[in-house]
């Protein structure tokens, strides 16, 4: 069940998915709370789609763009729209100029996917025997990362939680 209710304040109006599951509403736009029972429906409906709709309508209405929206297509339509793609990645890069072969072949690397700096990170501590600060920095550096930025992601992961270092050890929790 879907209603379409307004602020009594500001005049916003609003979707309200089972209205009976709670007992107040808060309005999206002013942040006013108020009793859900105590709310105009303007619109209940048992379909999401068809309560958009109204919705949609009484905006337009109030707008004085009736015959703008009645020339638009339906939320329902605007949505499966959006879903479909325009330009597909090939279209777009080529339309641009670029050989979408070479960026599909710069995009391949000799491991088959690349590996992010933090990753890089976590992988010196699941690899290295009883890895401390030097040996992670250093097989980050062999890995692409630099120094400071392979310290710095190491500090980060002991202050999240997620690796601890004891007595100049480090492991990942």
């Amino acid at each position: 069940m879907y209603a379409v209710v307004g602020c009594t304040d500001c005049h916003a109006l609003w979707l309200l998915s089972d209205p009976k599951s709670a007992e107040t509403a808060t309005c999206p736009r002013c942040g006013r709370r108020h009793q859900i029972s105590a709310l105009k429906r303007f619109v209940t409906t048992e379909h999401r789609d068809a309560a958009r709709e109204a919705r949609a309508a009484m905006l337009a209405d109030a707008a004085d763009a009736t015959e703008a929206f009645e020339s638009t297509p339906s939320v329902a339509e605007m949505d499966a729209d959006a879903d479909e793609a325009v330009v597909d990645d090939h279209e777009y890069l080529d339309a641009a100029g670029i050989d979408p072969d070479d960026v599909a072949a710069a995009g391949e690397t000799s491991s088959g996917s690349s590996r992010s700096r933090p990753r890089i990170v976590r992988d010196a501590l699941r690899e290295l025997d009883a890895p401390d600060e030097s040996a992670v920095v250093d097989y980050a550096t062999d890995h692409g990362v630099p120094a400071d930025a392979a310290s710095d992601l190491l500090a980060r992961l002991v202050r999240r939680g997620e690796a601890t270092e004891t007595n100049g050890t480090y492991r990942l929790l």
